[in-house]
């Protein structure tokens, strides 16, 4: 097919240079026809305007260099690292990287040329340490694609390189593309939007993030493109929530009865005033006509649970059932014990409903279930499985939500007539986030903790450390205290030079604490092992627990006062803050222990030192949010959902704030986006983004 021919739906593999085996590689990053690949946008640029040279580097200087590979050599011992060492003819530069070194070992021959991007250091010599690279060529070259201008960088892949597809080969294909596309590259957006907010033609745009003609016009096109991507995402949730608002027929739950009074009078403590603040934003939901979707997010340890209880326990004085779904066996084992204990006397049916009960409970239940015998049920996705039937579904519950699939979030609250839905999450989301994952939704923060309990004191300490770090533990399990050892792996993996929760056990039982009972803990295991172990490390007989992240949320054990994370400079902010929410659940004092291993990047030494200084989980979760990206943050990035290309939540709160009030005013006006003023919106809304944010919704 020749180039004048393609549009925007065409199939990439008709662009000169792809071809239909190529083509298929590029799946790999969902870029599929050639709207896909000219919305691949650049992850970075360099400035290739104004190279320096090697003899005039400073140190700390932001520098871009390039010259030809000299050297490259893997150097073994304690700190292992991989060398190349480059030249321009004004002197010699050595890159240096400490991780990656399968990968990178790889990426280089001597001879190339190739661009270097970093910081500078100094060490026998001007250093980078990991820098960012770009091939130029093997012989040297002038292309002005690839030299003497702002250049930009893709995301790739081993996969990808292999074939070509490195940051020169994008170039090359992204050229051609917006080349022959020239004129067929037409509006998203309303011209009343463009002109209220001063943005660049789309056109104009997608010329100017692959192909800056300046930095200036680059900053337009990245606002123009964020603003967009934003824009549409928030129309989805203003749509949702119409939809909701115009059919979603509640029920209304009129009185607060006696039951409800006696248990909030039975609680062994004082709710916080976060927590009343909490239960009447509920209540004024509840007593509404209009179905409620309320998202419930307060730290670890907060007491979510006992308001969620609460507005259960109103649900069941109205005459109606109530359910109370969690991502785990575990977590849900535990809320029904919490539950069941408060409200045994108080003669309210609670039972559980999980995957490995047997078969003829399992039908009593259901049949009790169907009946209406059973006030409230908790369980796992066992509650959204085919036979499952309550008589009267009227409030349902969904704890740590993002670990959930739509279709069985969808599923529970289809058991019901529009029941009222609750959603839970123990990791704090900035307003931002909220703003994007759960827009449609009313917001309710537990942003206070109960009284008495302490803060957990969190310190770093090297692997050369562990010694005195096992002599601690001793002592605090001889002291009757029990301990959380967490590995990242469960076996040893060859790519990654971790220690795995199987090893660490051994090792830990045979040498290091063999008077000791200790217990092994990981997500191989059927569910019914899993609980054994945490039954036994509840009831104190296992007094030292290694295990994987599969401790991370929900484990209530209250004599646990020491979590020592190994690797931590492979875990995430906010699931190093979920680990250690699992030590300082009674009024012990606790401590979280963080042990790395050989060099840390900045990155992994911006979240240790962020650990040592907070326990806000908000404050975490801000952070994290900086340093990964929602999509890694909450677990939809496998997924696709808000895999955002080009927005950062963090940096582009103003944008997000006026695409959201576009959208929603936009919608309040017309929401069928029927109006001829709107067909443009309404085309592109249609064909790129509608379904595609299912994921990241409630149901």
């Amino acid at each position: 097919m020749s180039s004048k021919y393609l549009n925007l739906d065409t199939s990439v593999q008709y662009i000169k240079g792809i071809g239909p085996k190529r083509a298929e590689i590029l799946v790999e990053v969902n870029i599929e026809n050639v709207e896909d690949l000219i919305r691949y946008y650049p992850r970075k640029y360099l400035d290739r305007s104004n190279l320096v040279k090697i003899n005039s580097l400073k140190k700390d200087q932001q520098v871009t260099v390039i010259g030809k590979v000299l050297s490259r050599e893997k150097v073994l011992g304690r700190k292992k690292r991989f060398i190349v060492m480059v030249g321009d003819g004004t002197g010699i530069l050595q890159c240096v990287w400490f991780q990656g070194i399968h990968y990178i070992q790889n990426a280089f021959k001597v001879g190339e040329i190739i661009a270097f991007s970093g910081k500078i250091t100094y060490y026998h010599g001007p250093q980078l340490i990991h820098p960012e690279y770009d091939k130029i060529s093997e012989e040297g070259e002038t292309d002005p694609l690839h030299t003497g201008c702002i250049v930009p960088l893709y995301h790739s892949t081993d996969k990808l390189r292999r074939k070509g597809f490195d940051s020169r080969g994008f170039r090359r294909i992204i050229q051609r593309a917006i080349q022959a596309l020239d004129s067929k590259i037409g509006e998203t957006l309303t011209q009343f939007i463009i002109k209220k907010h001063s943005l660049m033609s789309y056109s104009e745009a997608i010329h100017n993030i692959h192909f800056p003609e300046s930095w200036n016009k680059l900053k337009q096109a990245r606002k123009r493109l964020k603003f967009e991507e934003l824009f549409y995402i928030q129309l989805y949730l203003a749509l949702q929530r119409k939809k909701t608002r115009i059919s979603g027929q509640g029920i209304e739950f009129t009185k607060v009865g006696d039951l409800t009074s006696q248990l909030v009078e039975n609680i062994p403590f004082e709710l916080t005033e976060a927590q009343k603040r909490v239960m009447r934003e509920i209540r004024q939901d509840m007593k509404s006509k209009e179905q409620m979707s309320r998202l419930l997010q307060g730290d670890v340890g907060s007491g979510k649970t006992i308001v969620s209880l609460i507005a259960m326990l109103i649900a069941v004085e109205n005459g109606y059932q109530a359910a109370l779904m969690a991502p785990t066996e575990i977590l849900a084992e535990q809320h029904y014990i919490t539950i069941h204990s408060l409200l045994e006397e108080l003669g309210v049916k609670v039972e559980l409903f999980k995957g490995s009960k047997k078969s003829s409970f399992k039908k009593d239940a259901l049949e009790r279930l169907s009946r209406g015998e059973i006030d409230i049920a908790v369980g796992t996705h066992a509650l959204v499985q085919k036979g499952v039937e309550f008589k009267s579904l009227g409030f349902a519950v969904i704890d740590e939500q993002h670990r959930f699939g739509v279709m069985q979030r969808a599923v529970l609250g289809e058991k019901g007539n529009n029941p009222d839905v609750l959603v839970m999450t123990a990791t704090p989301i900035p307003r931002t986030l909220a703003l994007t994952l759960y827009g449609d939704l009313d917001i309710s923060v537990l942003d206070e903790m109960p009284e008495g309990r302490l803060p957990i004191r969190t310190i770093w300490r090297r692997e050369d450390k562990k010694q005195a770090i096992y002599n601690y533990i001793r002592d605090e399990v001889n002291q009757e205290k029990q301990v959380y050892i967490v590995y990242p792996l469960v076996e040893e993996s060859e790519k990654l030079d971790l220690q795995a929760a199987t090893n660490g056990y051994n090792e830990l039982s045979e040498r290091i604490f063999p008077e000791f009972t200790i217990g092994l803990l990981h997500g191989r295991m059927k569910g019914e092992e899993k609980e054994k172990i945490m039954q036994d490390f509840k009831a104190g007989n296992i007094q030292i627990l290694v295990s994987t992240t599969v401790i991370e949320v929900g484990i209530d054990v209250k004599n646990a006062t020491i979590m020592l994370i190994e690797h931590a400079e492979r875990f995430g902010l906010t699931q190093l803050h979920q680990l250690r929410g699992r030590v300082g659940r009674g009024q012990q004092k606790s401590m979280c222990i963080l042990v790395t291993y050989g060099y840390l990047t900045d990155t992994a030494m911006k979240r240790i030192d962020v650990m040592t200084k907070t326990n806000d989980g908000f404050k975490i979760a801000e952070e994290d949010l900086q340093i990964r990206g929602p999509g890694e943050l909450f677990g939809t990035k496998q997924h696709g959902a808000l895999n955002l290309r080009i927005a950062n939540l963090m940096t582009d709160q103003h944008i997000l704030e006026q695409a959201r009030q576009e959208a929603f005013l936009l919608v309040e006006e017309d929401h069928t986006l029927s109006k001829k003023d709107n067909t443009v919106i309404k085309q592109t809304y249609q064909k790129r983004y509608k379904g595609k944010y299912d994921l990241i919704r409630v149901g």
